[in-house]
């Protein structure tokens, strides 16, 4: 019997205050209100798949396990496995298309290269300054920086940087993440692992952080809480 799935991977969309969700095969597009109850699914569930260009791919096959947007509008970079692509996903038009990939993490961020990150990715999140993101894998995380040939910025285990997170379960690991509007909530992101959310503000670079909020999803998320669990295996 497969396990029960949860938020596996998440970006913020081009449009304000609407994150795509996924849950390995499927995906949701949501509208989020931070501080409210208020959330709405806007699309959804439906399979990953329904879009032609991840059809009859490792992302459209196993699903999605990680992601986060690009600086370029409508465009995000996708995870499954050891594999990533740089998708464009129809945004303002019904046209989606893989730019890069599918490829190994290592060709497409060669920085990473020997690292556990390189095997595949948990959760990921961009911060307020243009081509910087968190990976996280594991208990461990990562911060680079990807324009150009880009660079890894530092890596160490959560609990030793993310102070706030010690002692909850995402010091061990953290399945999805998306980050709010940066002009409305600069530094701000929501962090999912399993059955539990939780939102942060932090400062890049730093390890000073406030959590804002943690608890189970269903108590907060009206609209997300009502189809989770899923089991699209």
């Amino acid at each position: 019997m497969s396990s029960p799935i949860y938020v596996t991977a998440a970006f913020r969309s081009g449009h304000k205050n609407q994150a795509y969700i996924f849950m390995k095969k499927e995906y949701i597009i949501e509208e989020v209100n931070p501080g409210t109850y208020n959330d709405t699914i806007l699309y959804g569930p439906a399979k990953v798949n329904q879009y032609s260009s991840l059809k009859g791919t490792i992302f459209g096959d196993k699903g999605i396990d990680c992601a986060f947007p690009s600086v370029e509008e409508g465009v995000a970079f996708i995870f499954s496995g050891n594999l990533c692509a740089k998708w464009s996903y129809g945004l303002k038009n019904p046209k989606n298309k893989l730019l890069v990939g599918p490829s190994p993490i290592e060709e497409v961020f060669p920085y990473l290269k020997g690292t556990v990150f390189a095997n595949g990715l948990d959760a990921a999140f961009e911060t307020s300054r243009p081509y910087e993101v968190y990976l996280f894998k594991g208990d461990k995380y990562a911060r680079i920086f990807y324009e150009g040939a880009g660079k890894l910025l530092n890596s160490s285990p959560i609990r030793q940087n993310w102070v706030t997170l010690r002692g909850t379960i995402f010091e061990n690991g953290i399945d999805g993440a998306f980050s709010l509007d940066h002009d409305t909530y600069p530094n701000s992101v929501y962090l999912f692992k399993g059955d539990t959310y939780a939102r942060v503000t932090y400062t890049p670079g730093t390890a000073t952080e406030k959590l804002d909020n943690l608890a189970k999803i269903k108590s907060y998320w009206t609209g997300l809480g009502s189809i989770l669990p899923r089991s699209n295996q």
